[in-house]
Parts: structure tokens; sequence; C-alpha cells
């Protein structure tokens, strides 16, 4: 992992509905929480714009984060985001700690690659159709990866890619397939258009009853 990202904290000692409003009308900072590990749940408070700006970057959610109350600093993942449900504020964020020696389970993007240059696209006319854009994966801190990588240069029209195709890093395993083979998603294929395939299906019907009106002729 190439980036990192400092988050500055504060303590704090007021909670409930009034507390926080206060805290985001008066201080512009927004309450927060760490919480797991052996050590107990640690309310906090951090800048709401700070926050704001580092979500802007993909990489904050999948990323160890490093967040540093009162000089002393604490790895942790983002868990919980939560948003006013109109206006363009966050309101609540909970962090988990992590430490080298446990597993986590993070979810991370999916980068789609040479989707443009892939044949099926470029050349036969056909559409990728994303199920999904993030998996959850389990893996130790030191082992989470940025994201995923879905190489489209070999999809073939009409394949489709599942969880199980996807090329993963060491030490680093998809939840969803621990569970079984029912489990093992659609995470991408490609397809002609609904229009394109009607004219071919169109095209080879008048074809065919052409054919048979010269026989009847």
């Amino acid at each position: 992992m190439s980036q990192e990202f400092l988050i500055e904290a504060f303590p704090r000692g007021d909670q409930g509905r009034g507390a926080s409003r206060r805290l985001r009308r008066e201080e512009r900072k927004i309450p927060a929480i760490i919480y797991g590990g052996k050590k107990e749940a640690t309310a906090i408070s951090i800048w709401h714009n700070e926050l704001k700006k580092a979500l802007e970057n993909e990489a904050f959610f999948s990323h160890i984060l490093t967040i540093e109350l009162e000089g002393k600093k604490e790895s942790v993942i983002l868990k919980d985001l939560q948003r006013h449900p109109y206006k363009p504020l966050l309101t609540h964020a909970d962090f988990l700690r992590v430490d080298k020696d446990h597993e986590i389970h993070v979810n991370v993007p999916l980068h789609f690659l040479n989707e443009e240059s892939a044949p099926a696209i470029k050349l036969q006319g056909g559409v990728a159709n994303h199920q999904i854009n993030e998996v959850e994966v389990i893996c130790l801190p030191q082992n989470l990866p940025e994201f995923l990588e879905v190489d489209m240069t070999s999809v073939e029209m009409d394949q489709v890619v599942h969880l199980s195709d996807l090329k993963l890093p060491k030490g680093v395993r998809i939840a969803a397939l621990l569970q079984g083979e029912d489990h093992d998603l659609p995470v991408v294929a490609i397809h002609k258009p609904r229009a394109a395939k009607t004219e071919d299906t169109d095209e080879g019907e008048d074809g065919e009853a052409g054919e048979e009106g010269e026989d009847k002729e």
C-alpha cells in the first residue's frame, strides 16, 4: 500500500444527540468511535471537512488508516459511515482497531482493465455488464490490497467472469467463496447489446422467409 492516511482526532466527553449537533454546528467536527481489539471503545471527534476530503480518494475505504489521538496513534479501518439524508454532510464514523496478527474483513473495489481494447468489445461490438464493483476480502492488515484487478483482455463474447476467476494477492481470500460454490457470484460479462441481437435474429428470419418464397415459385 503506497498511500498513508492520518486522521487527527480529539477526545469526546459529552455524548447524545444534543452534544453531537453542537459538535457539528459549532466546531465543524463530527462524532466518531474507535472500537475493537482488547481496548474499550473510545468516543472521539474528527474534522468534518478533512474526512470529507479524504473520502474523495477511493483508496481511503480499503486502507489501514492511522488515527492520532492526544499524541498516540492507532491503526484502524473505516467500518461504517453515516451521512445526512439530504444534505452533503457526514454525521458519524465508526473505526475498527486492527493489529498485524488478526485477519480483517474489508470491501475492496474492483478495477476493470483493458475494457475498451478487449476484442469482444472493440471488434465484435460487445458491451461489458458489471454485476459487482467491490468484493469483501479476508486477510491480515499488511496484505490488504487497495483494489483487485479484472483484466478484460481475454474475456470472450457471452463469457461470464466469476469471483473464483479473480487473481488474488498472496494471503488474500474472498469471503463469499468460503461459503461454498453457490456463492461464486458473477462479476462481469460481455454480451451483444439487445438491439444488435434483435437485428441479427430478424435478418435470419427474413433470409429463411425469402428462401421459402423462392421454393414456392
